[in-house]
């Protein structure tokens, strides 16, 4: 009878934020597939268990994958862990999910600590829906798909950003979705965790300290019906406009978007707005 895929989540910071039922199944399968064997033998000499461990990272997941598989159709059972948090949450490990997947085993999530929840739960920002974009890319070409990914989402978007990087991506999120309610965790679940909130501008301007790892949370917000401002004029909307333009050093389609968001209305509906006012003169 083949085995059993657990998929199991670890402390992000915290050693005593695992489950009972998660040392359970890590002290009884066969073998842990880990992001990092090191770190995940601290979690383990913690709880004085001895299961042997085996790496399983985003340089050898195509290679070690196979082989797992065929241990859990010998009827092994193997648990995936990651450094920190729930495996696959940008962190390796999907690939070998689907394998098995593919290959008929069982595949049990259990479920623990995430960073992307425990910041979102914090954050006091709208919990109803939000989006994850995982890690803002490096790379100029597909940072700039990435903000623009960003820039559509109406509601809250959860994302992680390192040290060194935080400020930059916080001044080019500005640039796209305007000054929006903020909520940044830093080094969560930790002995200096620190949870920053307010708008982004506010954020910049205060004492956030570059080092740890971040979860940022923002609420880009979609307005309801019950918080429906009084509708603008079009005098006005030409106004707000040429004051992002000329003086904020806005693009076009910034404040298009930035005033969309604010109103309440689609970005073509804004465009079009403007449109209108040019042709008339007004």
């Amino acid at each position: 009878m083949p085995g059993t895929l657990f998929v199991v989540a670890t402390p992000i910071g915290n050693l005593e934020d695992i489950t009972v039922r998660a040392l359970r199944v890590l002290g009884e399968v066969a073998v842990i597939a880990a992001e990092d064997t090191r770190r995940t033998a601290h979690l383990l000499a913690r709880h004085a268990i001895a299961t042997p461990t085996t790496s399983l990272h985003e340089h050898n997941e195509r290679s070690k994958s196979a082989s797992l598989v065929t241990r859990l159709q010998r009827g092994d059972h193997v648990a995936l862990v990651s450094d920190a948090g729930t495996p696959t949450i940008s962190d390796p490990g999907g690939r070998l999910i689907r394998e098995a997947i593919s290959a008929g085993i069982r595949v049990e999530a259990l479920p623990g600590p995430s960073a992307v929840l425990t910041a979102l739960a914090a954050s006091g920002l709208p919990t109803d829906a939000f989006s994850f974009l995982g890690f803002p890319p490096t790379k100029s070409k597909d940072r700039k798909k990435w903000f623009l990914r960003a820039g559509q989402v109406a509601g809250t978007l959860v994302f992680f950003e390192a040290p060194h990087r935080i400020r930059a991506t916080l001044k080019e999120l500005y640039l796209i979705v305007g000054n929006c309610q903020i909520a940044i965790g830093r080094e969560l679940t930790k002995l200096h965790e620190e949870l920053v909130r307010g708008q982004i501008l506010d954020v910049l301007d205060g004492p956030l300290e570059e080092r740890g790892e971040f979860t940022v949370v923002v609420f880009i917000g979609d307005i309801t019906d019950n918080e429906l401002p009084a509708a603008p004029s079009p005098s006005e909307l030409v106004t707000e406009f040429c004051d992002m333009t000329v003086n904020r050093e806005k693009t076009r389609r910034q404040a298009i978007g930035i005033l969309a968001r604010k109103h309440g209305f689609s970005p073509n509906a804004i465009y079009a707005v403007l449109e209108a006012a040019k042709k008339s003169g007004k």
